[in-house]
């Protein structure tokens, strides 16, 4: 049985049966809710997944890369400035609605209404589209949404999704009232809120969301290294 790790704010890590571990938008320098850097993975990293370029999914994304020589896996924009400008070959670049399957089962990236800046050394010329990733792996589907506002492709979701990584934190991202229509598009068994509480403008109530969500889903509201397994 596998496992997803909340690492606060956005940042998540899959830990699969065969050891083979994935991490999605490290955000660990700066970030109040961690409780772990960079280090942690200097044991061992597989993948990386960006879904996007601004500071909090990607703040430590380039330090992880050259401590780990994991693979990345994002937009053809962001896959192209850690090719050219950091020199770093083993990349695996997608566009949304586009699939591949790894060794370790299948990625899809999805929509996502959101900016794309990237920002990171030498970025200045480099954009790209906000995304989100459907992973299916060891036989279960994990969604995690990326910062989006809600959209009419989730429902294109349905069916697909056991457990579902949703932000919460409204301003930047869907607030809890359209993440609960969220969850009422997908029908995930399970449900984890994320992106809310690390800065006022994005000051959340879980436990208020979990009441909204009801018999919808399951809630699991992690605090950072905290696990859901699938």
């Amino acid at each position: 049985m596998g496992r997803v790790v909340f690492h606060g704010h956005a940042t998540f890590e899959v830990e699969l049966d065969d050891g083979t571990r994935l991490l999605i938008d490290p955000f660990f320098t700066g970030n109040p809710a961690a409780t772990v850097g960079p280090e942690h993975f200097d044991d061992g990293l597989d993948f990386l997944l960006l879904t996007h370029g601004h500071m909090d999914h990607v703040a430590d994304a380039w330090d992880i890369i050259d401590r780990t020589g994991c693979k990345v896996i994002s937009s053809v924009e962001l896959c192209t400035y850690v090719s050219d400008v950091l020199g770093h070959g083993e990349t695996h670049p997608m566009s949304i609605g586009g699939g591949f399957g790894f060794p370790f089962g299948r990625v899809e990236m999805t929509a996502a209404l959101h900016g794309g800046r990237l920002d990171a050394p030498g970025g200045e010329g480099y954009t790209c589209p906000p995304a989100g990733f459907l992973l299916e792996v060891e036989s279960a589907g994990l969604y995690f949404a990326g910062d989006t506002g809600l959209t009419r492709e989730m429902e294109l979701l349905r069916g697909r999704v056991d457990v579902a990584m949703l932000p919460i934190g409204d301003n930047f991202t869907m607030g809890p009232r359209d993440a609960v229509r969220a969850v009422e598009m997908i029908e995930p068994d399970i449900v984890v809120p994320f992106h809310y509480n690390t800065w006022d403008v994005i000051r959340q109530d879980p436990d208020e969301f979990a009441g909204l969500v009801g018999d919808a889903a399951k809630v699991r509201i992690l605090e950072s290294g905290q696990s859901v397994e699938f």
